[in-house]
This record gives structure tokens, C-alpha cells and sequence, in this order.
């Protein structure tokens, strides 16, 4: 394949993978998706620029070291995790009371999703980067 053409597809189809890994985010709480799916969908984004561009690329465009994305997932999924605590167990979602316009009802559920997106990103960026900078 032509190096130019991945180039010039990889800005066309990354941001379009990106909005659609937040679809898949923000339906996670009421239909099937959630953080893993959006997460995987968009690390596969980024990659996608990697290969494209190579890792000093992916390292521009994302500017924060993948495993800060995984500690601060993983830091969301657990205060979502124990907010239930305060309610009836561990995992009880907490709702908002007023929803958000173009999302819908806002609670720990998305902050949860949005804790494991974060760190599906991460640790995939992180072992592709390591792959890249390795080889």
C-alpha cells in the first residue's frame, strides 16, 4: 500500500473513528457499547495514526504518556465503583437529576465507562508505542 494514501485516509477516517468511539461511549449506560467497545474503537484510531505516521506522530497528537490515560481510568472506574457504597453496595449507580441535553441521564454508569475507555486506550497505546520505539 501506498504510504501517502494511508497517510491522507488515516486524517479522513481518525476523527470520524474518534466521534463514533463517543456514540459508542454515551449509549453505553442504556443500549450495548460502553467503554470498552468505544475505548477499543478509539485506540484503533490512534493506532491507525501510528502506523500511518509513526510514534512520534501518535505521541504529538496524543500529548499525555499512556499510562498517566491508564491511572486516570482506572482512578474514574474506582470513585465510580464506590459511590455505590454511599447507597445500597459497591456498583449502585448514583443518577443526576437533570439530563443532559444530547446525552440523557448523566450518572456514575458514565463514569465508570468513561474510567475504562480511558484505560483501554492507554494500555493499547502504550504497547503499541512500545512496539514501534522498540523495533
Amino acid at each position: 500500500m501506498n504510504p501517502l494514501l494511508l497517510a491522507r485516509a488515516t486524517r479522513v477516517l481518525a476523527p470520524v473513528m474518534l466521534v463514533f468511539s463517543l456514540v459508542l461511549l454515551a449509549r453505553g449506560h442504556d443500549d450495548p457499547g460502553g467503554g470498552f467497545v468505544g475505548g477499543l474503537v478509539a485506540a484503533a484510531a490512534l493506532v491507525l495514526v501510528a502506523l500511518a505516521e509513526g510514534g512520534a506522530a501518535l505521541r504529538r497528537v496524543l500529548r499525555v504518556d499512556p499510562l498517566a490515560l491508564v491511572a486516570v481510568g482506572l482512578a474514574l472506574a474506582l470513585l465510580a465503583a464506590l459511590v455505590g457504597l454511599a447507597g445500597d453496595g459497591l456498583l449502585d449507580a448514583a443518577w443526576w437529576s437533570q439530563p443532559v441535553p444530547g446525552f440523557g441521564k448523566l450518572g456514575t454508569p458514565v463514569l465508570f465507562d468513561l474510567g475504562v475507555m480511558l484505560a483501554v486506550v492507554g494500555v493499547t497505546l502504550a504497547c503499541v508505542l512500545s512496539f514501534l520505539e522498540d523495533g
